[in-house]
């Protein structure tokens, strides 16, 4: 490896990935963790359905007759979880046509692979097709980094980067810090690969792994399932990592054999001692490694994370005193497993091996249970196999090859209640409202088998390793360990794989939008800096504790607008607490005093012609990818937003978009915003790279505040936000 030499040092994997995928106007260095901008070629761009629709209308601006890299996008964020596969499929296809229609088109046109409605979840189609030992990838989704499972680097991202590459250019990133993780020993009874990731993220918390990569290595490692490694990379979104990755190894090349890749297999087997970090690096990884954090799966215990938050994580042992203690239901109300998370064959065939147990022992299961497959091939595979009719044994509803429950497409009866209840899911995330839409559910994340027995006992604090449950006879049973095959024994067996490949020459294609469309809307660009500082800024709303991208664009009935902006712009906020009311998704409008939802306030502030700023706490835009929660405030005139700390993709979002994301160069002076403040930012006709800007803080009663913001612009990014957008200058690019 050329750069390796250059270097002169031993390299992780990650890194040598990283390298090897420089651009080739990126000049090489030995570039410092957490500083360094570096500019990448990926391999390839992946989307799905609901943030597809905004990357690609981003794309029709930038003028390619083209996409330059291999490109996809998946139909799977559209289609609402009610009745059964069949029906749901069909009614989302009957609702989203105008959208689906959109989607083909444009992919037809410019040359991308499309993935029709109901094929399955896009991380888990990419795993099953696209996924190789050494890529680079990037996807707009905060999951892409699943693909890790099979030894890539696959980071999330928003539209505006998806843009960059499939028009030809660079794609930058800050150069991130390495987390090593040893993995030791072997996982063993209850205990499966969810439970590194809930246990990595207990440590971690949802923003320990914030502008890092997680390299997970060890003789435990090598003891994992392909699949089992995806769900561990998959999860890493949880803790803010920019990805996590396994080295190649037998679990991978049998994966790419099952799957019908062994070409790439050999391939990958050909240049093995490549695909996994230098020696040196895994015998002394705290020489090589920022953190290393060590785990012993022999020891390891089945965990539930949660409720509303994935890093709160309670070994199985401790959950009936932790639950007791915080007024937790303890009645389950339902389990589901599935999504692009933990939907593998080994997944559900160890799932299904509970539920069997359950009903040889004449359990059937107190809670609703449902199953969510990651793709129309495990699906159908597992059908054949006979997993689903052990399921339907149990009382089991099996939903459409889609998101579903995960991102909130679940209409379940009773939640509009608002209910206190507790459901465990084998999904990502369980934010507040996230999966229901009721603030009161209780959302816990455990492994597919574990949920399974959660849901046949009905309760939350049952431990299947040591407690008994009474069946239909009044006996006490015992359920056994759970088993299951890492592949399935009779192979992978699909009858419409549900591609469709783009035309030979799209030219002649013509992609409609209509104008009066409530599902999409041609962008018109950005305004581009006036050239001046900024004065006068109302306080648009001062968000108090966790506020995702859930909090600020939410999903569930609002993904239908995901492709037109005026629509979407209506949820602006919804879910952010005001800090001076408690009150979620109100906030005060300055010009009349009335309390109104974010989004009516801002546009009275854009009518009359007032910018406006965003106060936000800890690790603000967490969770999802969604540039919406960037392109919104934009769209509505909002110039800046400062908080004590963002997460990774939507600092990077809000920077593409042209606006100015700034973080308190002193957390205290959060305290000090008053809800009827107006600020000034100065220093922005001096905006370089490092150097702080200066707000002042004018409060009603005619007193001001000067303190400092810090930012985290380099050169290109500040050529963003002047331009008004990183599209306006790919525009400019790509028509020279």
């Amino acid at each position: 490896m050329q750069q390796k030499k250059r270097l002169n040092r031993p390299l992780t994997f990650a890194e040598k990935v990283l390298y090897a995928h420089l651009h080739p106007t990126q000049k090489l260095e030995d570039f410092q963790r957490g500083k360094s901008y570096v500019e990448f070629a990926p391999d390839r761009v992946a989307m799905q359905d609901a943030t597809a629709q905004m990357a690609l209308l981003q794309f029709m601006q930038a003028g390619r007759p083209k996409v330059a890299v291999p490109s996809t996008v998946h139909c799977d964020h559209l289609i609402v979880a009610k009745s059964n596969s069949k029906e749901d499929l069909e009614r989302a296809i009957k609702m989203n046509q105008e959208v689906y229609d959109f989607l083909a088109s444009v992919s037809a046109k410019y040359g991308i692979g499309f993935w029709k409605p109901g094929v399955g979840i896009i991380h888990q189609v990419i795993l099953e097709n696209y996924a190789f030992p050494g890529g680079m990838m990037i996807g707009t989704d905060s999951h892409t980094v699943n693909a890790g499972g099979l030894g890539m680097i696959a980071i999330g991202v928003g539209g505006a980067d998806a843009c960059d590459v499939m028009a030809g250019l660079p794609w930058e990133l800050k150069w991130p810090q390495l987390i090593g993780v040893k993995l030791t020993g072997k996982l063993n009874g209850w205990t499966s690969a969810k439970d590194v990731i809930l246990k990595v993220a207990g440590i971690l918390t949802v923003k320990g792994g914030t502008d890092k990569i997680i390299e997970y290595f060890g003789e435990g490692a090598l003891s994992l399932s392909a699949t089992g490694k995806g769900t561990i990379c998959n999860m890493g979104a949880e803790v803010g990592a920019t990805t996590s990755i396994f080295a190649y190894d037998e679990s991978m090349y049998r994966y790419l054999v099952a799957t019908g890749r062994k070409e790439v297999a050999e391939l990958a087997n050909s240049i093995k001692e490549h695909l996994t970090a230098d020696p040196e690096v895994y015998a002394n990884p705290e020489k090589y490694f920022d953190q290393v954090i060590e785990i012993d799966l022999s020891e390891l215990e089945p965990h539930i994370n949660g409720p509303f938050t994935p890093d709160l994580a309670t070994p199985i042992s401790k959950i009936k005193e932790v639950a007791e203690k915080n007024g937790w239901p303890l009645e389950v109300s339902a389990g589901l497993i599935g999504s692009c998370t933990n939907s593998s064959y080994e997944d559900i065939s160890r799932a299904a091996s509970v539920a069997k147990q359950a009903v040889e022992k004449r359990l059937k299961a107190k809670a609703e249970f449902t199953i969510t497959p990651g793709s129309e091939q495990v699906r159908y595979t597992i059908e054949k196999d006979g997993l689903i009719d052990i399921f339907n044994k149990i009382g089991a509803k099996v939903f459409a090859n889609a998101c579903g429950p995960c991102i909130g497409m679940w209409d379940r009866p009773g939640a509009e209640k608002k209910e206190k209840n507790t459901i465990v899911h084998s999904f990502n995330r369980n934010f507040s409202a996230r999966q229901d839409g009721n603030p009161n559910t209780h959302a816990f994340v455990a492994s597919p088998e574990l949920v399974t027995a959660l849901a046949i006992a009905g309760r939350l604090d049952f431990n299947p390793i040591t407690d008994t449950l009474i069946n239909e006879e009044g006996q006490a049973v015992k359920l056994d360990p759970p088993t299951g095959f890492e592949l399935p024994p009779n192979g992978f067996k699909v009858e419409d794989p549900g591609y469709q490949a783009p035309a030979e020459d799209g030219s002649k294609i013509e992609v409609i939008v209509k104008p009066d469309s409530q599902r999409l809307q041609l962008l018109e660009p950005f305004a581009p800096w006036e050239g001046t500082d900024w004065y006068g800024l109302k306080l648009l709303i001062k968000a108090k504790g966790k506020c995702t991208t859930d909090h600020i664009s939410p999903a569930g009935k609002w993904l239908q607008y995901r492709g037109h902006l005026d629509n979407i712009s209506n949820n602006l906020l919804l879910g952010a607490v005001n800090a001076f009311t408690g009150e979620a998704g109100k906030t005060k409008n300055q010009l009349t005093g009335q309390y109104e939802e974010v989004a009516k306030v801002q546009r009275a502030y854009k009518a009359a012609g007032i910018g406006s700023i965003i106060v936000g706490d800890e690790n603000y835009g967490e969770g999802s990818s969604r540039e919406h929660a960037a392109m919104e405030p934009r769209y509505l005139g909002v110039k800046a937003v400062l908080v004590k700390s963002f997460a990774r993709i939507h600092e990077t979002n809000l920077k593409k978009q042209g606006m100015l994301a700034l973080t308190f160069a002193d957390k205290s002076d959060y305290d000090k915003i008053q809800e009827d403040d107006t600020f000034d930012i100065i220093g922005l006709t001096e905006f370089t790279p490092g150097k702080p800007l200066t707000i002042v803080i004018h409060h009603k009663d005619g007193s001001s505040e000067t303190i400092l913001a810090n930012h985290s612009y380099n050169a290109q990014q500040i050529e963003w936000f002047k331009a008004g957008g990183a599209l306006n200058i790919i525009r400019n690019k790509v028509r020279k």
